[in-house]
């Protein structure tokens, strides 16, 4: 497979999302990582923020870039002529919940394809969500994200 895609809102990004970041690299040539505004929820840091995050946190992997996007993910993965979306599952309501973003997208467009990544079981557990409520209550985060995500959001949260 050529070009992946792995699309998210990624505030902040975790060690869960790095890992299948990096799973999705040793398959794959090209591995885009879409930054989204999600609609649906008031993100922490700008899309600008996440970009730049991102790219530290993935700088030792030369096949992935990261990019913003806004619209349909099926316009996106065409502009980009991905071969497959990359999406991450940590337990049943993951799936259900993408299994059926994946009809749908395949109902918009035919050519979509999407594979499912489990992270690795350290990992399994993480979300953004939690991440944020675990620094905004004065917990350790420095296990669960990169340490200029670590910064960053401390500095967020102080601010």
């Amino acid at each position: 497979m050529r070009i992946a895609l792995y699309p998210g809102s990624f505030d902040p990004i975790h060690n869960g999302h790095l890992d299948v970041i990096e799973r999705a690299a040793h398959l794959c040539e090209r591995v885009v990582v879409a930054v989204a505004q999600n609609i649906g929820k008031e993100a922490l840091f700008s899309i600008e923020e996440r970009v730049d995050l991102i790219e530290e946190a993935t700088r030792h992997l030369d096949s992935v870039e990261v990019a913003a996007f806004e619209g349909l993910l099926v316009d996106f993965y065409a502009r980009i002529g991905a071969d497959a979306v990359v999406r991450g599952l940590r337990a049943v309501s993951d799936f259900e919940y993408e299994f059926q973003m994946a009809l749908m997208n395949r109902q918009l467009s035919p050519e979509f394809e999407t594979i499912f990544l489990m992270p690795s079981q350290e990992h399994i557990f993480l979300s953004s969500r939690m991440v944020k409520e675990i620094a905004r209550l004065g917990g350790e985060i420095g296990p669960f994200v990169p340490e200029p995500v670590a910064s960053a959001l401390l500095a967020r949260l102080r601010s």
